[in-house]
């Protein structure tokens, strides 16, 4: 059942934000190969077949070019495993290992020819885990030694020239598959790609900025950070306790759908105004330079729950400048929209945004909007929040050259800044009401995952802080 959520009870000063002192009381770090609760096959063991070359192929295959496949190895001197995605016709894309050379290599086979895009060595005793991971076009080996999943090689040039997953007519061809032969393998799984770490959270929030409520647990939107940079990320919705945010939940995937790609946009808000989900996010799912914009969408599908793929618009913002991270607020029967707007991207330079719409609930968010400030004296400052506290409406941001997190007000103007420790990155200033009293600032940091295979966009943890 669903619930508009109170906020905590207390002052109603203007100035109340600024009474309020966070320090951190957790960090933490959500992982996952094949993402919890979306599993499409959880097999056990996997038997020799009667050649190495042949995939057993799963009923299904992924919605969006976000998949994995994982399996433990037995102790053996010969045989080979191979997981990833196959094609009734023989076509596929996957990982495979070699006993006898102990050599992992990722191939593609299209039309008939197979090629081998990387090589590489190792040795993997039993017990040891090797997966197949897709992120959009970037196929990535990983090895888990007993230590945790690890990437060993990568590749997205090579395969994006052979094969184009995210063109959703391709992609729908082709399902999990995996073969061994001479070898018995255990614990195969596969399903749609989880996270190797999260970062841009936004509260999932009624029109006029109240969380969102289904029995007693709100919902936040995060960016799960891929095996790649932007490109190779997702957006997702997961649910959580308002009095343990730690107590975090994967309930939905959510993929947009434009130019006949399946893409992992992200980077925006949910936001629920009568009996419909706005959508707005941000186009970092096939990022370039001088063209990064905000999207946006309206259904009335449950996007808390299960895989979605949608089609959005771009949205007609106030600025000639790319834009990105938006928010959205109904307040005083006017729509009121946050982003970002970045005069460029390379390098890059971004400041937060405000603008107004039209009057009226029924408006839509994006009509007749106008800009009411930039704060373009700022050059790395993102991650807009609108959040009320006490008796008071704010937009915070992120400033990551000061280190601060800015509070502006309704008509711009910069009114202070949050009393927080700043973690590393840009982290996104989300506040979330304790039910028990005060405030949790729920955001992430830096730390990249394998960054010397994988470069940069593997952050990060989850760092939460409390109001004292």
């Amino acid at each position: 059942m669903e619930s508009r959520a109170a906020g905590p009870t207390g002052t109603s000063s203007l100035f109340a934000i600024f009474d309020l002192t966070f320090s951190r009381t957790d960090q933490f770090r959500p992982f996952g190969l094949v993402a919890p609760g979306f599993e499409a096959a959880d097999v056990g063991t996997v038997s020799p077949g009667s050649s190495g070359e042949v995939l057993t192929l799963h009923a299904s295959g992924p919605a969006a070019p976000f998949a994995a496949v994982e399996a433990r190895l037995p102790a053996a001197s010969r045989g080979s495993l191979a997981l990833g995605l196959g094609t009734e016709e023989g076509d596929h894309v996957l990982v495979r290992w070699d006993a006898a050379t102990s050599r992992v290599t990722l191939e593609v086979r299209i039309h008939g020819r197979s090629r081998v895009l990387r090589r590489r060595k190792t040795r993997l005793g039993e017990g040891a885990g090797l997966a197949f991971a897709l992120c959009e076009n970037q196929v990535t080996a990983l090895v888990d030694h007993g230590n945790g999943w690890r990437p060993l090689i990568t590749e997205r040039a090579k395969v994006t020239a052979l094969v184009d997953l995210r063109r959703e007519t391709t992609l729908q061809r082709f399902r999990y598959g995996w073969s061994a032969s001479d070898l018995t393998a255990s614990a195969l799984r596969a399903g749609l790609f989880g996270m190797t770490g999260l970062r841009d959270p936004h509260l999932v929030q009624h029109a006029d900025g109240s969380p969102y409520e289904r029995d007693g647990r709100q919902f936040l939107t995060w960016t799960c950070a891929g095996l790649g940079g932007f490109r190779q990320a997702h957006w997702t919705a997961w649910s959580f306790d308002p009095a343990s945010p730690r107590d975090l939940r994967l309930e939905s995937q959510l993929f947009t759908r434009r130019d006949g790609l399946v893409l992992g946009d992200h980077a925006g808000q949910l936001v629920r105004h009568r009996d419909r989900w706005l959508l707005a996010t941000s186009s970092w799912g096939d990022f370039s330079p001088g063209d990064i914009h905000v999207r946006h969408a309206e259904t009335g599908a449950d996007l808390l729950s299960g895989v979605h793929v949608i089609d959005t618009e771009r949205s007609p913002l106030p600025t000639g400048h790319g834009t990105w991270d938006p928010c959205l607020l109904l307040r005083d029967g006017h729509w009121w929209t946050a982003f970002v707007a970045s005069p460029s991207q390379d390098p890059f330079d971004f400041h937060p945004a405000l603008a107004r719409g039209g009057q009226g609930s029924a408006t839509p968010w994006s009509d007749d909007l106008e800009l009411v400030a930039a704060a373009e004296d700022l050059r790395r400052c993102e991650g807009p929040i609108f959040v009320r506290v006490g008796s008071e409406t704010w937009l915070l941001a992120s400033d990551g050259k000061r280190r601060q997190f800015p509070v502006f007000d309704l008509e711009g103007k910069r009114r202070g800044r949050l009393d927080a420790p700043y973690p590393t990155n840009i982290p996104h200033p989300q506040l979330v009401p304790d039910p028990r009293g005060g405030w949790w600032m729920i955001t992430f940091e830096n730390t990249q995952y394998a960054e010397r295979v994988m470069g940069y966009g593997g952050h990060g943890d989850v760092v939460l802080m409390h109001s004292t």
